[in-house]
């Protein structure tokens, strides 16, 4: 039975497909899966213009008032991408009232990152209300929807609980924060698989949960009847000052002790998850890939199914030799993925170079390839949904 939040959180997003005009343009009343389009020209509450503004054609414009810039530009290498353009920017056009205006596009369905340049100086949109922060400054968010919601956007469907967990690391020495995701109809007198599942070296704890749209979905990959319900554990995997020089020397032991010292504790003692490694998977991009692999591999006693996004050590002969070597990993490792985006797929990627490693080694392993983004979340989202979580903990074949 679907519980009385479910069927509120349905409800909600029911209305929003056949929402009023009113509840267009970043409107919030819903979770939009259309928030960009511009139905009646409402201007989002504490803005000047409407940007970003995004047409049934999916034509782009973005604005900003700045009457004494001497010039803006657009900074979106995600864009870029995804039109499989070189250059990452584009010069606006200020207008007589001193709006300054770009469109672009069409532009295909997906979510983007964007900020301006103000006479030099990286800016948010300033009129956007969908944003974004991580280990890195913050940005504006970009939804170019299609003609309904997508795989990663709230549907009409049961949903699942995140919940937000503050703990004490004696790792750092001081307070952190963890999100944990359990299915619909989560019940505590089962027990789950549980994936732990890390950002790259610009996202915080949250990263997965907001940019990655993790909990929407494994709720539409669960109603879709495509994946194993599963707890999903997505902690802080910045363990060290990111511009710390001696940062790739440090992360990897400090990120392996806090793991097994504070992460999996936790988990394993809040939540009904499997406490032996074929019920548990890790996985990562980008430097959370890396955890994956240099944490994870040397790690078979705790997982036996692995993520690597847009990641892979191109010295993992030498710093992975006794994964590559072991005569029968391929009888203990469940599942193991490697993904990159679209625009990724060069012959130098630290990806594709992994997956020839393992290649040579005969480790069996998918290899996936696509999403239309480069090293972003576009490739990620997407090998979540088509990869990652409808592979985990299922029957070898």
């Amino acid at each position: 039975m679907r519980t009385a939040t479910a069927r509120l959180v349905s409800a909600s997003v029911i209305a929003c497909l056949g929402a009023s005009p009113a509840f267009a343009q970043q409107a919030h009343v819903n979770l939009d899966w259309a928030p960009h389009r511009n139905i009646g020209g409402l201007v989002p509450f504490g803005a000047n213009v409407v940007s970003p503004d995004v047409d049934q054609q999916r034509r782009v414009t973005f604005r900003v008032k700045a009457p004494r810039a001497q010039e803006v530009q657009l900074s979106a290498p995600t864009i870029a991408a995804a039109l499989g353009r070189a250059e990452s920017s584009w010069p606006f056009t200020k207008g007589a009232d001193g709006t300054w205006t770009l469109t672009l596009g069409p532009v295909p369905q997906n979510i983007y990152v964007y900020k301006f340049l103000v006479d030099g100086v990286p800016v948010v949109d300033p009129n956007n209300t969908l944003g974004g922060f991580g280990n890195q400054p913050g940005y504006s968010t970009l939804v170019v929807h299609g003609e309904g919601p997508a795989y990663y956007d709230a549907r009409p469907v049961p949903h699942g609980t995140i919940t937000r967990h503050v703990y004490q690391s004696t790792v750092t020495d001081g307070e952190r924060e963890l999100f944990v995701y359990t299915p619909p109809a989560y019940d505590r007198t089962k027990v789950y698989p549980v994936l732990y599942l890390l950002g790259g070296s610009g996202e915080i704890a949250s990263g997965w949960w907001l940019d990655g749209r993790a909990g929407f979905i494994a709720d539409n990959l669960l109603a879709e009847g495509r994946a194993v319900p599963m707890v999903i554990a997505m902690p802080n995997n910045q363990v060290v000052h990111r511009s710390d020089p001696q940062h790739a020397d440090k992360t990897f032991t400090l990120f392996d002790r806090e793991l097994r010292t504070e992460i999996m504790p936790l988990v394993e003692s809040q939540y009904r998850v499997q406490a032996d490694r074929h019920g548990r998977a890790i996985a990562g991009l980008s430097m959370g890939g890396r955890h994956a692999q240099l944490v994870g591999f040397k790690a078979l006693d705790l997982f036996a199914s692995f993520g690597i996004l847009s990641a892979g050590d191109p010295a993992s002969e030498t710093s992975t030799p006794q994964f590559l070597t072991d005569p029968d990993i391929n009888t203990k490792v469940d599942y193991l993925l490697v993904g990159l985006g679209t625009h990724e797929d060069q012959p130098t990627n630290r990806s594709v170079v992994f997956h020839q490693i393992l290649d040579r080694h005969a480790i069996r392993h998918e290899y996936a390839i696509g999403g239309n983004g480069a090293h972003d979340w576009a490739t990620w989202r997407y090998l979540l949904y088509t990869h990652l979580l409808p592979n985990l903990f299922k029957p070898r074949k």
